[in-house]
């Protein structure tokens, strides 16, 4: 880091945010920059509310959603530094009103570190039904709760099943946040937002956050906004079970606060939320597949941009997205949130922080002059690859790369395809570690996407893994097994039934004739 890098970020940064803004159609958005413990840039730019013309500023409160969780396992964390728990004792040990139990009673136990890593297996939604729901017709879970929202053990009724052992993949889970909110209350004796208030906010310098709409929030609330048939439309506010997963609202100026605790020790100039060692513990990796992806600590994603390290969560609620960053040795930190939805929140701000730390952008960074590639390899790499089993575990697969991807060579070019999203067309793998040929990266409209294949203890490649903000393992399957391969049958046989359509048509005429 240097000075200059900080001076030129920020000089630039007023044209930026408003590039990004007009890029995404954004109604408006509030940004942070913290040095040092200081919060040294806090700019809203756009408009918090359409209809008043109230504006964003650094006071405006927007939700962070699932920033939310790096909060959660702070709390967490508290109860842990008081000896309530062992990261790897089985969360049942300690949750009164439900339980989280598998179909499959020789099942493993889900331990808090299982919940606070993403590696539990439960699944995307709370069961099957909710999640053909949310993807087949488009019902939002939280807009079933306008009028009430069911404790846990009521939402839950009793039990939460994971969909998968714990362990056996990494699977973003909101219902294992909530499951640490009610171990909170559980713990504490008290409300999980009442725990959050006193222990968390309130220590921290941050009276006008919360994870509920009350007077702390409602004033400075920002207006929900999402793009429908090119017009903003009002998003309602809405709540849903398990606060912990994602409910929280704050503000630029009080979420600068927290970034200058996050990069000292857990302490800002208001008081300690946590105890050095024990953030440093939440930001060392607990789950990584390979040394050259990304990782998952307590609570955080944690990332190596290019030698520094750092960590980030970021947040999506219907009408709201923000991000959060942090490099903390580099004594960076930056904090954006806007009212409209786009998840290249996430990139842009990990590209502030980038900058802030004198790292160029990712336009020039492939491929790597001083890595060759290793043609004589490919063949050992290329194929259709399937995550693990587990639908319900398995949504963001499905949404985000359809199911599966193959790997495949085009031309002289080692590419990687998708059935859907964005790699649908297929993307250029370039080789990045030359002590490791089977590390690849690839950058796509400025975002950065990891990929290391790995061998299985025969040395074999049978997997592999990626990181591009998340985490996902897919494993080498046959062709003939493969969905791709399957719609190409499909596509075979209806263009056979056509043609035998088309042919009985004809034949039919000449008959009358």
């Amino acid at each position: 880091m240097s000075s200059k890098a900080v001076t030129d970020t920020l000089k630039a940064l007023d044209e930026r945010v408003i590039e990004f803004m007009n890029k995404y159609a954004l109604s408006g958005l509030g940004i942070g920059v913290v040095q040092d413990g200081k919060l040294i840039y806090a700019k809203g730019f756009g408009t918090a509310e359409a209809s008043t013309g109230r504006p964003v500023t650094p006071q405006t409160n927007f939700r962070i959603a699932s920033i939310s969780k790096t909060f959660t396992a702070i709390a967490v964390m508290q109860l842990w530094e008081q000896g309530k728990f062992k990261l790897d004792d089985p969360v049942n040990k300690y949750l009164k009103s439900y339980k989280v139990l598998h179909n499959d009673p020789n099942a493993p136990a889900v331990t808090i570190r299982h919940l606070l890593t993403h590696t539990s297996g439960i699944g995307e939604m709370r069961d099957m039904k909710d999640l053909l729901q949310g993807m087949l017709m488009g019902e939002r879970e939280e807009k079933k709760f306008k009028q009430r929202v069911p404790p846990l053990a009521e939402y839950y009724n009793g039990v939460l099943a994971p969909d998968v052992y714990p362990e056996k993949k990494w699977a973003y889970a909101n219902n294992a946040y909530a499951t640490l909110g009610q171990l909170i209350e559980d713990l504490s004796g008290m409300p999980f937002r009442d725990y959050m208030v006193q222990h968390v906010f309130d220590v921290l310098g941050m009276p006008h956050s919360d994870f509920t709409l009350t007077e702390r929030v409602s004033e400075q609330l920002a207006q929900g906004y999402t793009m429908k048939k090119g017009k903003l439309s009002f998003v309602d506010y809405v709540e849903f079970p398990g606060h912990a997963a994602g409910t929280a609202m704050s503000s630029v100026d009080e979420m600068g606060r927290y970034l200058a605790a996050l990069m000292n020790g857990g302490t800002n100039d208001f008081g300690t939320v946590i105890q050095p060692e024990t953030l440093k513990k939440m930001m060392t990796p607990h789950y990584q597949e390979h040394p050259n992806l990304g990782a998952m600590g307590l609570g955080f994603f944690l990332e190596n941009l290019d030698g520094h390290q750092a960590a980030w969560h970021g947040g999506a609620l219907e009408g709201f997205n923000s991000a959060l960053w942090v490099a903390p040795d580099d004594k960076l930190g930056v904090f954006m949130s806007a009212n409209s939805n786009t998840r290249a929140i996430y990139h842009f701000g990990k590209d502030v922080l980038r900058s802030l730390i004198g790292l160029p952008g990712y336009e020039k960074r492939l491929p790597k002059p001083d890595v060759a590639i290793t043609p004589h390899l490919w063949k050992d790499m290329v194929g259709s690859y399937a995550p693990y089993k587990g639908f319900n575990s398995n949504a963001r697969i499905w949404l985000t790369y359809g199911g599966e991807i193959e790997i495949y060579v085009d031309g002289s070019k080692l590419k990687m395809r998708s059935l859907s999203g964005p790699y649908k067309k297929g993307i250029e793998l370039y080789p990045v570690d030359s002590k490791d040929p089977l590390s690849f990266e690839n950058v796509t409209d400025g975002k950065l996407l990891q990929l290391a294949f790995q061998r299985n203890a025969e040395g074999f490649i049978d997997h592999l893994s990626i990181s591009a903000l998340s985490f996902y393992t897919f494993y080498k399957i046959p062709e003939k097994q493969s969905l791709r391969f399957g719609l190409k049958v499909l596509k075979t046989v209806g263009m056979v039934l056509g043609a035998v359509l088309v042919l009985r048509r004809l034949f039919g005429r000449k008959r009358k004739k």
